[in-house]
């Protein structure tokens, strides 16, 4: 069916996501309905992938598109989005359709090389920890008509959200509850999902985070949260990545999840009065007051356990 000449996605159709699923019928003929199925679904993913990046032919897929999804899914894994063995599996069903579509194993990548298991200590200083190094890529996103993807990207790291949590924002009712209360209860995104009672309180101690609240409402109009109305979730994420990643190309600036660890940091000088050990190498605070911050950060961060944290702020050693 399928050959490695000129013709559009080697001659299995005309559009990416059909060509795949032809490639998956061909590969495994009229049996396997529920390996060809999850493959197809997860294919369509790395289309979706290939679209934002200007890509609609197989043939234009080289080495470098499939580590750059790579990098993508890793960005998912670390940001908590997809689970390690998932995003594993993405790129397992890139390997074989690919494979199948052009009859050779030339463009190949080593799923558990790419997006392996996250570390659980953190040993690298968040690129975003000086607030100020996020003005320029929010400037300039800005510039490009992307304003939705600049607040995002700012409520990560002034209150430590995931970039779903970000999105779903509600930020008029938040706004109200900062002037009221002096705090944001985290509802909408969180991990795992959480009942209309949930308690995750993060404290507003600053009038920029105030005024970024104050913008997000304004741009929310009259809608629940961020993500634009013409958009699905997903569409969005894949669409706010992208934006991200071009804006920061030539910078060292990583992905949102960065900033979520650059929130913790500061939270955590604020509540010791000692720099975050991931920043200095090794634990300054005492014991007693490294433990007690790790449990205000577990649960401003919208986790359950507090070695997790170490992941964002380094060993507590």
């Amino acid at each position: 069916m399928g050959n490695i000449g000129g013709n559009r996605n080697y001659g299995y159709g005309k559009q990416l996501a059909w060509a795949g699923k032809n490639a998956l019928a061909d590969r495994y003929g009229q049996g396997h309905f529920a390996t060809r199925a999850t493959h197809e679904e997860r294919w369509n993913q790395f289309a979706r992938f290939l679209k934002t990046e200007g890509i609609n032919d197989a043939r234009n897929i080289d080495q470098f598109t499939l580590e750059r999804y790579a990098n993508y899914l890793g960005t998912l894994v670390n940001s908590e989005e997809i689970k390690v063995a998932y995003a594993q599996n993405l790129l397992s069903t890139v390997n074989v359709v690919l494979t199948t579509m052009r009859k050779d194993t030339v463009l190949n990548i080593k799923p558990a090389l790419w997006v392996g298991n996250r570390s659980n200590v953190r040993r690298t200083v968040p690129n975003s920890l000086e607030q100020s190094t996020l003005k320029l890529p929010a400037d300039l996103l800005i510039e490009s008509g992307q304003l939705a993807v600049a607040i995002t990207a700012q409520l990560t790291r002034a209150f430590g959200l995931r970039f779903k949590e970000a999105s779903l924002l509600n930020a008029r009712q938040a706004l109200q509850q900062a002037k009221r209360l002096g705090r944001i209860n985290i509802i909408n995104g969180t991990k795992g999902g959480r009942g209309k009672g949930s308690e995750r309180w993060v404290p507003i101690g600053s009038q920029k985070q105030l005024n970024l609240l104050s913008q997000a409402a304004q741009l929310q109009e009259k809608s629940k949260n961020l993500i634009p109305s013409d958009k699905t979730y997903i569409q969005w994420r894949d669409h706010a990545y992208y934006q991200w990643r071009t804006i920061n190309k030539d910078t060292n600036l990583s992905g949102f999840h960065d900033m979520r660890a650059a929130y913790a940091c500061e939270r955590y000088q604020q509540t010791t009065g000692f720099t975050a050990p991931v920043i200095t190498g090794t634990r300054q605070a005492d014991k007693t007051l490294d433990v007690q911050a790790r449990v205000i950060l577990s649960q401003e961060l919208g986790h359950n356990r507090i070695d997790v944290i170490a992941a964002y702020i380094g060993s507590s050693k």
